[in-house]
Parts: C-alpha cells; structure tokens; sequence
C-alpha cells in the first residue's frame, strides 16, 4: 500500500513563502544578504524592536535612519545627550521608551563592553527590554531559538489553530504553540516570516487566505469568519480626562516651552505651560491654570488618545510683551520648533493656537 506523502511542516511552508516574499526593511538582513556572508547587528535589532513597539513600519523607517545615522553605534548613542534623544524621538509616541533607550544603550556600553547579551535572560535584565523584545532579538540576532509573539504573530496562530480564547489570556497558549513551530534552524528567519505573513497576508481585515502558505492547515478557513480572530474581551471605555494648554508667544515670535518632570508621562519631554492633568485626574480646564496674569485668548480644544485615557484640552494663547515670565521654561522661536522634544499633544496645542507654527517656510 502506498502511503500518502506527509504534510510539510509548517515552518518550513512559511520560510519557503519568506524567502519568495520577505519585505525588504532597512534594519532586516534578508535571505539573500545572509546567503552573501552578512550578519545581523544586534544594535540594529534591538533599536527597530523598540521603536516597532505601538508604531508602524511605515512610521519607523525615518526614525531608524535618523537614529543610525546620528548614532551608528550602540556605544554613540550611549554618548549621546539625553536631550538630543528625546529630541530626535519627538513624535513616535510612548516616551518611557526613549528614556529606556538611553538607559539600556548606556548599560550595553558601559557594563558589557558595547556587545548585547546573547540569551533571552541576559536581554530581559537590560533597562526598557521585556519578553517579547528579549525573544525577538534573541532570535534574529542570536540565532536562538526563542518564542517570538507580536500582533501579527497572534493573528496568524490563533487564525490556524482556531484559538477560542480571547487575549490576552490567549498568550500562554499561543507562545506555546509559537513556540512548537519554532525551528532550530533559522529561528530569526522563521520570527520575520510569521510577522509578514500576519503584516501582509493574514492581514486583520480583507485576509488574502488563497495567497497564505498555511492555507492548507488552517482550522479557521473554511468554518468561520478569519476576521474573528484573535478573539478579544470585550475593550473598557476609555476615561476622559480633561486639562488646559497655554500658549504664549513674545513680540520677536517665540513660544514659552518648559520640560516636564523626569518621571511619568512623557517624562523628560518639552511642552508649553498646562493644568496638572494625569492620566487618573483630570486637570483645571480654566483660566485658573494660567502660568501668569495675561490676555489668554480661548483658542477651542484639542484631542489627544493614550493608550489608557483621552485628553481633551483647553487651547488658550496670548501674546506677551519682552522675554519676560518664562520662570522655569525658556522662549523657542517658532522657525526651531520643529526640533524641541515635544510629543504629538503638545503639537496639537501649539497648532491650535498659532496654526503656521510647524510650518517649514514662512512669508516674509
């Protein structure tokens, strides 16, 4: 009798679609660039992990060649102004990780000599570096055989395995299946495929299933809806909290900045004067807020959504004679804006009330 050949396994279906179809991303050695003798850098890794966190692709690709040209080494931005990084992070969101950034290229410099750990363990116990970050790192730059689990990866193993459970009590589970597939060779390969495969094809909406390599095996085509997978509990309405903003600018065109507190959220990053707001308590929403006795002009509210709360602030402007009243801050012309560490709410504030402020180039 002639026995039926049996199926491929599934990591081995995934890295021949990978090696056909990766993306090219300018942090990633590719199967071609590792069949021509080159290595992944293990500070190149890390960096586009951490920036990857809560961002998109799309939006990390200029961050990264900002970072990598400014600091090509994990030992020069180790060197670098805390400041500067701050700067140079504006915008991308989740401020603790910068600072986390800093902090773990200065313990990697300093304390191991410029080499990253090569084991998950040895990952974890560096500032901001939790599991997922310490699996995926392990794995594309280590070559270990580490259980990598991002968004994409969730999707794509609950999808073929019809997991009921919904997440996030699902990860056990599904870093133990992850884990299973997992394939002593090429392991950073096997990570990268899973995450294009959920980027690209086992997409959360519109899925190209007849184009999947898994189509075969899995157990949610073909019986139910793929856009019901992963399953989720049911979301928590999200507070709101409610503050105000002041923007003041002098008579030579400069806006008062000041720097937040170390601690907390979006700690160490610049930002115009403002009501004490927390991401629990809501802050003065009224003039009662205003850093100094002045003409404040009510300019409408801004919008901003944390991960846990939505901030609505009242934007209030006025114009101020001289350099005085800027106590603890400092007054940035409008033209360096641009450059000052302030996170996306702050933008908005600033934008409110003079709407030309981020503008390039401006009329004489």
């Amino acid at each position: 009798m002639t026995q039926s050949p049996r199926p491929a396994a599934p990591a081995d279906l995934i890295l021949a679609w990978y090696d056909r179809h990766h993306r090219d991303l300018p942090w990633r050695v590719s199967p071609p660039m590792a069949a021509g003798g080159i290595r992944p850098d293990p500070y190149r890794v890390w960096l586009s992990e951490v920036m990857l966190q809560q961002t998109t692709v799309q939006a990390v690709k200029a961050y990264f060649a900002l970072f990598t040209t400014r600091w090509p080494t994990v030992t020069d931005l180790a060197r670098a102004d805390t400041e500067d990084v701050m700067k140079s992070w504006a915008g991308l969101g989740y401020y603790a990780r910068a600072r986390n950034l800093k902090k773990c290229a200065e313990a990697v410099a300093f304390e191991h000599g410029g080499v990253f750990p090569d084991t998950e363990e040895g990952l974890k116990a560096l500032p901001g570096i939790g599991d997922y970050t310490a699996a995926a790192i392990a794995a594309i730059a280590f070559g270990r055989q580490s259980a990598v689990l991002d968004g994409n990866v969730e999707r794509v193993v609950s999808r073929l395995h019809a997991i009921e459970t919904p997440l996030p009590a699902a990860k056990p589970e599904m870093r133990a299946l992850v884990a299973a597939m997992t394939p002593a060779g090429r392991p950073g390969d096997f990570a990268q495929a899973m995450m294009d495969l959920g980027a690209t094809i086992c997409t959360p909406r519109r899925p190209a299933c007849a184009l999947c390599p898994l189509n075969a095996q899995c157990r949610v085509l073909g019986t139910a809806d793929p856009e019901l997978y992963p399953r989720k509990a049911a979301k928590k309405e999200k507070p709101v909290r409610l503050g105000a903003a002041f923007v003041a600018e002098n008579a030579a065109g400069a806006v008062l900045l000041r720097k937040r507190g170390e601690t907390g959220l979006l700690g160490g990053m610049t930002e115009v004067p403002g009501s004490d707001w927390t991401a629990r308590i809501d802050g003065a929403s009224d003039l009662s807020a205003a850093p100094f006795p002045a003409d404040w002009a009510a300019c409408g509210t801004v919008t901003h959504v944390f991960t846990h709360f939505e901030l609505r602030l009242s934007v209030y402007r006025s114009m101020v004679a001289g350099n005085g009243q800027a106590g603890n801050g400092w007054w940035q012309p409008k033209e360096t804006l641009d450059g000052e560490a302030l996170p996306t709410v702050m933008k908005k504030a600033i934008k409110q009330a003079i709407p030309d402020a981020f503008q390039k180039t401006r009329k004489a």
